[in-house]
């Protein structure tokens, strides 16, 4: 059996990524692919979302906080390192379901993904010659041009840290109106339409430092694209799968692991 091809999804606190997950997750399996989804949130609430791995199974947050009088920030960096220890727990359990998709649900906190050492080693381990790393631009950031180059930043980071090819996806863009959604995309496809809009958005005081700022986000070349998607109305979540499969194997489609459903 092939490989499985594994996506780590990452972005800000309430970027959507979890509901992302289980919209794509089901995409997946409808489409008559088997995928797995691990869960590497140990505070992970608020979602009836059965993950096929939960690393709470291992390290949960509250226990943590209970065990080691630590605040929830204080357990979430403990976590993240007692995680590490327990990975290969995980990617056993991951090669015993034996999918064509793994989909890897990060912790909500990005710091706790992107600047960690024991996120590398997890990352490491998990990942194979099929890796890739999907970052969500959470519109409510992603609308105003400083929003923008923002995430464009935190995106450079994730890629400089990890070496992973990258899917740039805009989560909820349900949420934007149609010029809103028009515009945010456009700056991702003409950089000279976002640096216009940078330089028109900062003060003068501190024109000079932002376009200096956007010149070296250009040169690394972060940003390739960005994919409009809803888990909301299933939006986009095609176009995302074939975006994984140029990463993946040249563009080639899966075989289906099982006949399509039509649910």
């Amino acid at each position: 059996m092939e490989e499985p091809g594994t996506v780590y999804f990452t972005g800000t606190a309430g970027a959507g990524k979890t509901s992302f997950v289980r919209a794509f997750s089901e995409w997946l399996r409808t489409a008559g692919y088997d995928a797995t989804v691990v869960n590497l949130d140990p505070g992970l609430e608020g979602t009836d979302f059965e993950p096929d791995i939960d690393i709470r199974e291992w390290v949960r947050l509250a226990d943590i906080q209970d065990e080691y009088g630590l605040g929830p920030n204080g357990a979430q960096v403990a976590a993240a390192d007692m995680i590490a220890l327990k990975i290969f727990d995980v990617k056993q359990a991951v090669q015993e379901l034996k999918s064509d998709y793994v989909l890897i649900d990060t912790p909500g906190q990005i710091e706790l993904f992107a600047f960690r050492e024991a996120s590398k080693a997890i990352v490491d381990a998990l990942s194979g010659d099929r890796s890739a790393i999907a970052f969500l631009f959470d519109p409510a950031l992603a609308r105003t041009p400083g929003g923008f180059v923002s995430l464009m930043m935190l995106c450079a980071t994730v890629e400089f840290r990890f070496r992973l090819p990258m899917v740039n996806i805009l989560a909820k863009s349900d949420s934007l109106t149609p010029e809103q959604l028009q515009r945010v995309t456009s700056w991702s496809d003409e950089p000279g339409v976002l640096y216009e809009a940078v330089t028109a958005d900062t003060p003068t005081p501190d024109a000079q430092l932002s376009t200096e700022l956007f010149r070296a986000l250009e040169s690394m070349g972060p940003l390739t694209g960005l994919l409009p998607t809803s888990a909301k109305e299933g939006t986009g979540l095609e176009p995302f799968y074939l975006a994984c499969q140029r990463v993946f194997g040249g563009g080639e489609d899966l075989e289906p692991s099982h006949a399509p459903s039509n649910e």
